[in-house]
């Protein structure tokens, strides 16, 4: 019954902000991956963590590919037009590599976010391989994990390699940012530069990145001290933008990746790879305390914490009442549950993107997106806790 409860609130929450963009703040700053992600990438020549290509875009206004992983708009989108904005703010290096006026552009927000990045530095930076190998044993033709088909002795490999490039890890992410202050300071000065990001909301999406790496590398072991190495590097994080001037975080945690088609195909049964999960909960557990011990320290600190786990898996257990009907299957790919071919020019493309969860093999729909970022701006504590991201926005 509570479940059905924290359900209807959900859709309650859709429904009545679906229309909302009445909260005053003067800017938004984004940081992340490619959740987040509005044409970063684009910028870096030496990326190939890129959707700068259809058919990515097909629902973006004028069907453009703008870098954003997605067929249409993503959250950070969403979240801006919930703060009053058109969309998010332009990326970064997208000012830069048109030499536009950075001082005018600026003032409503920046996104920084990258594709491919993550908490650590190291995250995104350098190819790696899979230890769940794509296995197709030759008797049955069907796909069992290594070990399954290592018995079996008869057996094919197909090595999932990954190499993106490069990619603007978070601590350069706010390097970046420190720029942009430096500008604000070098027009406004010190009170009203402070003033004006005190009550500039800067959203984070990241850390889905940092563990598909290390669980490719490492599986389950050691998963407790990784999970404190990534806790600290972020408080890292949070503290350097702290002192830059940040006042309201609105975090997103990590969603159930172990659902995403590309993990799907490494469970025997399609159903979610369980012992990634793991890691999602974990961080979220971890970002949690982490947040609280920051709020304790800096007194004029506000936090919203989304808790992308408890969202995603309550609208996967029920949703009906949501006009997402395909949970498991990418929009955008090939391959079973199209997660093992990326989404490009060539791959097959659904027609009622509505009604699907994932658009690529990694990445949610535009549909998905919205229902996300309507969640964390005016869901309830099940969802977005100690308050929303609309409370957030709207704190003195």
């Amino acid at each position: 019954m509570a479940e059905r409860r924290g359900v209807i609130s959900l859709i309650l929450v859709v429904l009545s902000l679906s229309m909302v963009t009445n909260a005053a703040v003067p800017a938004v700053f984004i940081f992340g991956d490619s959740t987040a992600d509005v044409g970063t990438n684009n910028n870096i020549n030496t990326s190939t963590a890129r959707a700068d290509f259809p058919q990515n875009g097909i629902d973006f206004p004028g069907s453009v590919a703008t870098g954003r992983f997605s067929n249409g708009l993503n959250s950070a989108d969403f979240l801006s037009k919930q703060l009053g904005f058109r969309r998010s703010p332009p990326a970064f290096l997208t000012l830069l590599s048109r030499k536009l006026n950075i001082y005018k552009h600026v003032q409503r927000g920046v996104n920084f976010a990258s594709g491919g990045s993550g908490i650590l530095d190291v995250t995104g930076s350098a190819p790696y391989t899979t230890p769940y190998l794509r296995l197709t044993c030759i008797e049955s033709r069907q796909h069992f994990h290594l070990s399954t088909c290592m018995r079996a002795k008869r057996y094919r490999t197909y090595y999932h390699i990954y190499k993106q490039g490069k990619v603007i890890h978070m601590g350069e992410q706010i390097q970046q940012f420190a720029g942009v202050r430096n500008i604000l300071l070098e027009f406004w000065g010190q009170e009203t530069t402070d003033s004006f990001l005190s009550k500039s909301p800067f959203f984070i999406s990241v850390g889905s990145n940092d563990i598909f790496e290390y669980f490719a590398l490492n599986g389950t072991s050691n998963k407790e001290q990784y999970m404190f190495f990534l806790k600290s590097t972020y408080g890292n994080h949070l503290r350097a933008l702290y002192k830059l001037g940040a006042r309201k975080f609105g975090i997103i945690s990590v969603p159930p990746i172990g659902c995403c088609p590309s993990q799907r195909i490494f469970n025997t049964t399609g159903g979610c790879l369980d012992p990634l999960n793991e890691y999602s909960q974990m961080f979220f557990v971890s970002i949690q305390a982490l947040l609280q011990q920051l709020s304790s320290e800096y007194k004029d600190m506000k936090y919203s914490l989304g808790n992308a786990y408890e969202m995603v898996t309550s609208f996967m257990e029920n949703p009906l009442p949501i006009k997402i009907k395909e949970l498991k299957t990418a929009c955008c790919g090939g391959g079973d549950f199209n997660g093992e071919v990326p989404c490009s020019p060539s791959a097959k493309v659904c027609s009622n993107r509505e009604e699907y969860l994932f658009w690529d093999l990694y990445h949610p729909t535009q549909a998905a997106a919205e229902v996300a970022a309507l969640t964390l701006y005016g869901g309830g504590l099940k969802f977005v806790t100690p308050i929303n991201f609309k409370q957030l926005a709207e704190a003195d």
